[in-house]
């Protein structure tokens, strides 16, 4: 479980896109993630990158290794990065954290195409395409996670949804690097996942 409140990044190593030209197992995925000091993961912790849960396991000083399965790279962008690339990291939460964002699983919905991109104020307004499959799902005023960062839908339209993004979060995470045509992972509130499953039975 996490909150969507991004404070580290990561640099990828190994992509799965190179794993198999260098040896490596394909699906692999090596991100040198910081403050590994501090949280102490162990083999077997759950990490989201980029808002993906992904399950540690190996650990060599920072750089921290995953296994990433074919229906992962399926549904998020996983696939798309490659060496040098930053990417959002947090660890999970722990009991008694504070929760300040909105419970996030990590369960990628779908990987969807930033439309685009406008200043507004001292922050910004992304404006992303909604997969019709979400489209139930994403409300004005929810919650909906970007690249794993909890953001509210600030408004929405015929194929479209839009957030506005504060400097903090512009300047702390990946998405200050996600320009017009550019892929993110969404993941919807869980609240309305549940509600429109209920409501389609």
């Amino acid at each position: 479980m996490f909150s969507g409140l991004i404070r580290y990044q990561g640099l990828v190593t190994l992509s799965p896109s190179t794993a198999l030209r260098t040896g490596a197992v394909e699906g692999r995925l090596t991100v040198r993630c910081e403050r590994v000091e501090l949280e102490r993961p162990q083999p077997g912790d759950s990490i989201a990158i980029d808002g993906v849960c992904l399950t540690a396991t190996a650990i060599d000083g920072d750089a921290v290794a995953f296994d990433v399965v074919p229906e992962t790279l399926a549904c998020s962008t996983l696939g798309d990065r490659v060496a040098g690339d930053c990417v959002n990291v947090e660890y999970a939460l722990r009991v008694g954290d504070r929760l300040g964002g909105h419970f996030v699983y990590g369960h990628v919905d779908a990987a969807a195409r930033v439309l685009s991109r406008t200043p507004e104020g001292q922050g910004g307004r992304m404006r992303v395409e909604t997969p019709p499959s979400l489209a139930a799902m994403i409300a004005p005023k929810g919650f909906i996670a970007i690249d794993g960062i909890s953001l509210t839908v600030a408004a929405t339209g015929d194929g479209w949804f839009e957030v506005a993004l504060i400097p903090e979060t512009i300047a702390r995470t990946t998405l200050r690097a996600r320009p017009p045509g550019s892929r993110v992972n969404l993941e919807v509130d869980p609240i309305a996942r549940y509600i429109v499953h209920v409501s389609h039975e």
